[in-house]
């Protein structure tokens, strides 16, 4: 597919893709403010803060770490054609374009008028077949194990937030070879991203932390929790792309099409960050 021109798309809509399909409108509202608040499904005993070396670097996995937006997309696209009808290439729009909330509050959002039961049905069909289906083909992209292996060198601390359940995520990141790098894995159970973020902010204190993601609800998510800096991984998906600019405009301190480039962008905006110095009252705890 083309890259990127300078006649980027307005940050919301979705480019043509190289077969001439157009993009269909979808909803403009695609921030966290969307969000469906949901009871915390798992009780874990939060570790202790401690202390880092550098700063903490948490990655969003589907789209992020693996290259598995294509797959999921399709299952998305064909359980909504099958629940409500809508004609496939324009419900994997309206999927992309509001990925990164959970797929029950993206329902929500998108078929407020359906009935509750029928949503939590399609979404129960949606997350069984993206196992089966997406996941079962899903592979990281090419520059992820160097990247992880480069970042611990480097002495960045790295975990994961994510909406698939926690169980799911660590056989994924085991089968690939890749969970070994993570110092914890947040899934669906253990709350919101917003959640994630403030909880690896609690456990890692007065350091860098940053959230590398693939969507709007990811920067914008980063963006609202104190001391978490959004990074972003555009894409080019056919009939959906997300440029630099577009992640940029949404929040992102850097994005790239690539994220090898990465560390070195970390060094950057860590000098840019200097650790937020403690209250009286947490120094006391201490």
């Amino acid at each position: 597919m083309p890259g990127p021109t300078s006649g980027d798309p307005p940050a919301g809509s979705a480019p043509d893709d190289a077969e001439g399909i157009t993009s269909l409108p979808v909803l403009p509202a695609t921030s966290q403010r969307a969000e469906l608040s949901r009871p915390v499904l798992a009780v874990r005993v939060p570790p202790d803060p401690r202390r880092l070396e550098r700063g903490a670097v948490v990655f969003d996995l589907d789209g992020t770490i693996l290259d598995d937006l294509a797959g999921i997309s399709r299952v998305a696209a064909d359980v909504m054609e099958q629940a409500f009808g809508t004609p496939s290439e324009e419900a994997r729009i309206h999927y992309l374009a509001t990925t990164g909330m959970p797929f029950e509050a993206q329902l929500a959002q998108l078929y407020p008028d359906a009935p509750a039961a029928l949503r939590a049905s399609t979404a129960r069909t949606f997350h069984q077949r993206k196992v089966t289906e997406a996941y079962a083909k899903a592979k990281p992209f090419p520059e992820v194990p160097k990247l992880l292996k480069r970042l611990a060198s480097d002495r960045w601390t790295l975990a994961v937030s994510t909406g698939a359940e926690t169980e799911m995520a660590d056989l994924l990141l085991e089968r690939e070879g890749l969970r070994y790098w993570f110092d914890d894995v947040l899934g669906s159970a253990s709350g919101t991203k917003r959640e994630h973020l403030a909880e690896y902010r609690r456990r890692y204190p007065d350091v860098p932390v940053f959230l590398v993601g693939d969507s709007r609800f990811d920067m914008e998510a980063a963006a609202s929790v104190g001391g978490v800096t959004p990074i972003g991984r555009a894409s080019r998906l056919p009939g959906w792309a997300l440029s630099p600019r577009d992640l940029e405009r949404w929040g992102a301190a850097w994005a790239g099409y690539s994220l090898a480039s990465l560390p070195e962008a970390l060094e950057r905006l860590a000098r840019r960050s200097p650790p937020r110095k403690r209250s009286a009252s947490a120094r006391r705890r201490s």
